[in-house]
């Protein structure tokens, strides 16, 4: 056995590992919202609408999830039937047509959004601190790469800064409605205890 052939197992190994892990989490996502009646993939839209700075268009949420425009306008168009969100045109300029939420998608959400937040922190959980640390790099290295193979002679650097910080606030809105959300929770399951208790 050759030195590239030795090489290219771990390789192999570790790329399986990764391609497995997306599957799995996929289908926890899809487990978790059906009980919810949501998709996966509506549910990520409904976390972009809510948890970014400005009302969305259909490119911004396209290039949030990575998918082309007419994959998420046709996602879209199903979320309208389904009553969860509705488009609306600009006032200003009628070109530019926003997405917003449906009072039925807000109180779909909020459970949701709570529930993949602690699905996340339980597949999580096995590694420290210092390991997360580790595994966020080793992954940005491999993202780096990914973005390179896809948008050859872009400037990688510059798409890597952008999408990090747009992700990060994304991230803390989501946490911060998350662990919001998860306390409320609590102390209403403790105020149900006290009342049951007492009767």
């Amino acid at each position: 056995m050759t030195a590239n052939s030795q090489s290219a197992i771990p390789s192999a190994r570790l790329w399986r590992m990764i391609y497995q892990a997306q599957t799995r989490i996929d289908n926890a996502l899809d487990q978790l919202l059906r009980e919810r009646e949501l998709t996966s993939e509506q549910c990520w839209v409904l976390m972009i609408l809510r948890y970014t700075n400005t009302p969305p268009r259909i490119v911004d949420i396209a290039d949030y999830l990575e998918r082309s425009p007419n994959s998420v306008s046709n996602l879209v168009d199903r979320m309208v039937k389904a009553g969860l969100v509705r488009r609306t045109r600009d006032r200003k300029d009628r070109r530019i047509v926003k997405v917003f939420m449906t009072s039925k998608a807000e109180n779909a959400l909020e459970p949701a959004a709570r529930a993949v937040w602690k699905l996340m922190e339980l597949c999580i959980s096995p590694l420290s601190h210092e390991d997360k640390t580790t595994f966020a790099s080793l992954f940005n290295a491999i993202n780096y790469k990914l973005l390179g193979y896809l948008n050859p002679g872009a400037d990688i650097e510059g798409m890597f800064k952008i999408d990090s910080k747009r992700h990060d606030h994304f991230l803390k809105e989501w946490r911060k409605h998350a662990e919001a959300g998860i306390t409320e929770a609590k102390q209403e399951a403790g105020k149900k205890r006290k009342t049951a208790r007492r009767i």
